[in-house]
């Protein structure tokens, strides 16, 4: 029967796509620099005890079975944009952090990982990571009021980084950087502009403070100066005088007056003695 061979010969085939359709799917190969594993999805194995770490090309069914791959190189997770968050300091200021954090998988601790929260590393991330890190800020946040904090940021990162690096390790990640990226609040930002400026107001007005009393002393001893001029001007024009007046005897008297006298004698009046004797 011609017919009924052609059906059996259908099937085969059919049987066979699928045959070799389930081959190539139950098969992968775990990457370098990852920890697979294979989790059982049904029958009595499922539960704590279905987990078993595999490495290499891995065969599976992939019906009761599923494979898990978890890298154990750094990682790099920013939450940014939509995924930062917002604290509280101990006085009720918000802050807005968008941290940054490089970790890596211990990949001896990768089942128990699995086990422990039942996702890919990604939706850890996006989760038990991600609460982590919030619960960090927060309760280290609250210990500072805005202005300690502000003014004590690197040691606020310091302890944040500490907090959750211990709370991490325990669940066998391992922080290699972290940084916070904290913000200000607007206010905070326009407080902090107003006493820039009200301090680069007082050191100019300081400044000019110090420049009128260098150009006052400068005046004072230009003054100083020019009075110290004078006095010993006035001292030595006195000196000079009296040099002259000491030098003034009779007999020069005398000789200066017959050297401007023009011999002439007054018409009118007495005759005034014009010579006297000196030498008495």
């Amino acid at each position: 029967m011609p017919k009924a061979t052609t059906i059996r010969t259908i099937i085969g085939i059919f049987i066979l796509v699928v045959v070799i359709a389930v081959s190539f799917a139950s098969c992968t190969r775990i990457d370098a620099g990852h920890v697979g594993i294979k989790v059982n999805l049904y029958g009595t194995s499922k539960g704590v005890q279905d987990v078993t770490e595999v490495t290499g090309w891995v065969i599976y069914n992939p019906i009761t079975t599923a494979i898990y791959e978890f890298p154990t190189f750094i990682q790099h997770k920013e939450y940014s944009g939509e995924n930062s968050f917002i604290v509280n300091s101990k006085d009720g200021s918000e802050f807005k952090v968008s941290p940054i954090i490089n970790y890596n998988v211990k990949s001896e601790e990768v089942p128990a990982i699995f086990v422990k929260y039942r996702r890919n590393l990604k939706e850890i991330e996006d989760g038990f990571l991600k609460t982590a890190v919030y619960d960090a800020f927060r309760m280290v946040a609250n210990s500072y009021t805005a202005d300690s904090l502000i003014s004590s940021r690197e040691m606020f990162e310091v302890k944040i980084k500490k907090v959750l690096t211990e709370q991490m390790d325990r669940d066998g990640f391992v922080i290699q950087q972290f940084t916070s990226n904290l913000s200000y609040p607007e206010t905070f930002k326009a407080s902090i502009e107003a006493k820039n400026a009200a301090v680069q107001k007082a050191l100019q007005a300081d400044n000019e403070v110090k420049t009128a009393e260098a150009q006052a002393k400068i005046r004072v001893a230009k003054t100083q100066g020019e009075a110290n001029a004078l006095k010993i001007q006035a001292d030595a024009d006195a000196y000079a005088n009296k040099v002259r007046q000491a030098s003034l005897t009779p007999l020069l008297v005398q000789q200066q007056f017959i050297e401007k006298w023009d011999g002439k004698l007054p018409v009118y009046g007495t005759t005034p003695q014009i010579f006297k004797d000196i030498t008495k």
